[in-house]
């Protein structure tokens, strides 16, 4: 064994206790205490939405919760601000490529058939017609200079879309064949909470801007 693979467990017993410097545990081990810390931030970021969050999360965008999908496909990233309600309750939401593409994924209830598919436009277009080609069980469509993956499912159809020179047919078709309903954990990363977040403080409309922060009980001159 190398002398730089000996030093490997010293160097990272080192990083621990300069992380844990100041904090000691219940038995005054600065290593466990860092390692409990590491271990409470962990728990918090993937702490699972209680019964009813999903619902909670999305019904206040209006969003109905059966509509709410996400895709896994690598490469892709959730553009955050841009999930938000679609028509009268359906699901928006954008993914980045590591270009800056676009793929946007979008859910409405309705269907897709091969009569109606050509009359309906590609991506976030308003007119035209659609040219369309059976994949498996999704339909592959192109169309003003768009082009998408459509996912019929029970009462509603998933559509993952983006520019046709932006993003190639194969990624697309990738990020389709990841689009799934999201568990615990993706719904509260893709969803924001309803609620403020533990330790966020009320704002109160009678404290001053400046000063201790105490609250402005003055009155004008005369009374």
């Amino acid at each position: 064994m190398t002398r730089s693979a000996r030093l490997l467990p010293l160097l990272l017993l080192s990083t621990a206790l300069l992380a844990a410097c100041g904090t000691e545990g219940p038995d005054g081990d600065p290593v466990a205490a860092a390692a409990s810390a590491a271990a409470a931030s962990a728990r918090a970021e993937d702490a699972p939405l209680v019964p009813g969050e999903l619902e909670e999360r999305a019904g206040a965008l209006g969003i109905a919760p059966e509509l709410v999908y996400v895709t896994r496909a690598p490469g892709l990233t959730l553009a955050q601000q841009s999930v938000g309600v679609l028509g009268d309750d359906g699901f928006s939401a954008v993914y980045l490529t590591g270009t800056g593409a676009q793929v946007r994924l979008s859910v409405e209830r309705g269907s897709m058939t091969g009569e109606t598919c050509p009359g309906r436009p590609v991506g976030d277009g308003t007119a035209g017609r659609a040219t369309c080609e059976r994949d498996a069980e999704a339909w592959y469509r192109t169309g003003g200079g768009q082009h998408e993956y459509a996912l019929p499912k029970n009462g509603h159809v998933v559509r993952l879309s983006a520019g046709s020179d932006a993003v190639t047919r194969d990624a697309l078709r990738e990020a389709a064949v990841s689009v799934h309903r999201p568990d615990a954990a993706e719904a509260a990363a893709t969803l924001p909470s309803p609620r403020p977040a533990a330790g966020t403080p009320v704002e109160r409309g009678d404290l001053p801007p400046v000063g201790d922060g105490a609250p402005d009980n003055s009155v004008d001159m005369g009374g």
